[in-house]
């Protein structure tokens, strides 16, 4: 059952077989940026009860490469920098959100940065660089 709190999001599952397995993720487009969504589970937690920091940079890299490719619209693209710093822990059911940025694009790179939160606090920052490429290749 879809958690209350992701209503408004949408989902695309069997695009990345990887993400489905981790995720679901979700995002949505407000205005000129998107807001993308994750509800972690059981499954995404590390032995001591959190979320594990793996999933945090796979939800990261997920939004970073929605936001540099618009959403998929004409190109798709791969992830060739990431550095990510952990500042707080996430738990089960907790709402994270990314709002990634693009610094810069150019003909072919993306420049994205972001921050996971939850209502409460800051849990990660990143920085990421993306390879966009044709969705036709």
């Amino acid at each position: 059952m879809l958690d209350s709190r992701l209503k408004d999001f949408s989902t695309d599952e069997g695009f990345d077989p990887a993400e489905d397995y981790v995720g679901p993720f979700y995002y949505r487009r407000e205005e000129d940026q998107f807001v993308c969504a994750f509800v972690p589970e059981k499954k995404n937690c590390n032995t001591y009860g959190g979320v594990h920091g793996g999933i945090l940079m796979t939800f990261a890299d997920f939004s970073l490469c929605i936001a540099a490719t618009n959403h998929y619209n004409k190109e798709n693209c791969v992830t060739v920098s990431f550095n990510a710093d952990f500042v707080s822990g996430a738990h089960v059911g907790d709402l994270i959100i990314c709002r990634p940025e693009i610094t810069r694009k150019t003909k072919s790179l993306a420049f994205v940065s972001g921050k996971l939160e939850t209502d409460s606090e800051v849990l990660m920052t990143f920085s990421a660089v993306a390879k966009r490429y044709d969705a036709q290749k």
